[in-house]
Order: C-alpha cells, then structure tokens, then sequence
C-alpha cells in the first residue's frame, strides 16, 4: 500500500517542480530563500517510516524539512537526507533544514544542545535553528529566570550563526512581548517567527510586528490539528475550488506570503499538500476564511510565560 503510493507520487512528481521554483519561496533578512511549503515532522518517528515519507515528499517537490529537538527524530531525517538525495538528484544545497532548541536546553545548556543537533543530524550547517519555546523546561512560567535563560539561548545561536553552523537563526511560539525582547538585545536579528497560525488564530499584532522588523513569520498547525477540515466555511470554500480542505488551509496562508509545514506520514496526503500552486482562492474566499479569527488556539499557549 505505502509502496504504490510511493509509485504514484514519483510518477506525478513534475506537477511539483513549482515548489522548489524560487518564486514559491521567501527571502530571509539574510539573504537566503527558504520553501513557502515544508514538511513538518512532528511526531514522525521509527526510521522506515521516516524513509517512506521523506521519499514520497522529495519526490513530490518538497524542498524544506522541519524538525526538532523535542521531536527526537533528527537522527533519522539526516539519515534519511543524505540516503534519499542522491536517488533524487540532489545535493545538500537543494535543501533547507529546520530544527530547534528544545525547552530543557534554555540558558547554559543551549550551546551543547546546538552542536547536538548538528551532531544527530550530521550536517555540517542548519539552514534554519529556531529557540522552539520561550519558557525553560522545569521553570515556573512567571519566573524571571525564563527571560534570563532566552537572552542566554539566543547568544547561543548567535555564535553557531556567526561559525556559518546555523545559516539563519530564529524563534518559535514568542508573542509580541517576547519577540519585540529579543529585537531590543539581539546582535543577529531572528529572520524567523514559527507559530501556530489558521484562519480561527490570526495573530495580526504579531503578523505586524514580524512585517515591521524584517521577521519571516512561518505557521505551523495550518489545519488547527484538524479541528477545521470540519469548518463549515472552510468545506464551502473547498467545495467551490474542486480542492481538498488541507489544500484550501494551506493555500490561505502561503497566499499571504506565509510559509507552512504540514505533517503527514501518508503519501498521498504529502501529495497533495504540496500541491498548492496551481491554483488561487478569490479575495471573497480569502476574506471568508480570515473572517473565522475568534483567537482560539489548538496547540501551547506562550502568552503566560515571563
């Protein structure tokens, strides 16, 4: 079963060349692009299955891989890159690779939690390494001690930026508070913001913010953990564009200039979500489904932590 939709995928690959088009790509404030569409590879684990899926999306076109840390699968995506590029004609350079630092590693452990990354991967850069969580693992969220430990994170990252270790160097789940921190003390300015973003969680302070400063703002849970492939709106708008709900979640936001990174260990699914630049939602559409926002969160919540 996983076989033939492999086959599939590897056949119809040519309708996804588009994705790796530089025109579906952003530029970072450091003056390399990163893939508006990238897989996400939160809770893909065990090395086969990690083979099967990394396989179907290079051949569908992705380009740009996320991981982390805390998904405690770096092993095996580096594994899978350096087995699975070649097969598809691709040097390392033809890809981008996230990762980030856990909440456990803030503060004084965060430069040996950088090289273990790069060690588990077995790369010898990271495109893109974000601080995944603005709180430190073991810390009350109202303890100054958090903020403390960031500033020291972030030093971190800057010195694996500066060694050309970590290409580009950004931040997952700050607010506005959070953000508009490290901007105020930072030598490198983040050239990424990754939260949780759909047409039910808009973030527009942030969305602001990011577009004020020079901050690529990236979404991560673009379905709402699949609480809106039920979404009345969303359906009709689907329905209406002969696509499928993921496509139409995930076309809203790249719309906008916003990079996403679904998740799927099904082939046919990584198909299909990349399959994203064929088509246009009307502004009518486009508007119906911001017009959802009601600042409903499905994922954590870093609003609370100091």
């Amino acid at each position: 079963m996983v076989k033939n939709a492999r086959v599939r995928i590897m056949y119809d690959s040519s309708l996804f060349c588009l994705m790796s088009d530089p025109q579906h790509s952003v530029l970072l404030n450091t003056g390399s692009r990163m893939p508006l569409v990238g897989l996400g590879t939160y809770k893909l684990r065990g090395l086969e299955n990690i083979m099967l899926t990394v396989d179907a999306a290079l051949a569908a076109g992705y380009r740009h891989f996320d991981t982390a840390a805390v998904y405690r699968n770096e092993v095996e995506i580096g594994q899978a890159l350096r087995e699975l590029l070649p097969k598809h004609g691709l040097l390392r350079a033809d890809i981008f690779v996230t990762s980030k630092l856990g909440p456990r590693d803030q503060g004084p452990m965060a430069p040996a939690a950088c090289q273990q990354s790069l060690d588990q991967l077995g790369l010898e850069y990271i495109d893109l390494f974000l601080v995944h969580w603005p709180g430190t693992q073991g810390l009350r969220v109202e303890d100054p001690q958090n903020s403390a430990n960031r500033a020291q994170s972030w030093t971190a990252l800057e010195e694996f930026h500066s060694r050309g270790k970590f290409r580009a160097i950004g931040v997952s789940n700050y607010t506005v508070r959070h953000l508009e921190e490290v901007l105020a003390s930072c030598k490198v300015p983040p050239a990424v913001l990754q939260v949780e973003f759909h047409p039910r969680l808009v973030q527009t302070e942030l969305r602001a913010l990011c577009a004020q400063r020079g901050v690529c703002f990236e979404a991560y849970s673009s379905l709402g953990t699949g609480a809106l492939l039920s979404d009345p709106a969303v359906l009709e708008v689907a329905k209406g564009c002969g696509r499928t709900v993921a496509q139409v979640l995930l076309r809203w936001a790249v719309q906008q200039g916003i990079p996403v990174l679904p998740k799927s260990c099904n082939a046919s699914r990584v198909q299909k979500n990349g399959q994203l630049f064929d088509f246009e939602l009307s502004q009518e559409d486009m508007d119906k489904l911001t017009g959802l926002d009601c600042g409903q969160r499905y994922c954590w919540d870093p609003t609370s932590v100091a």
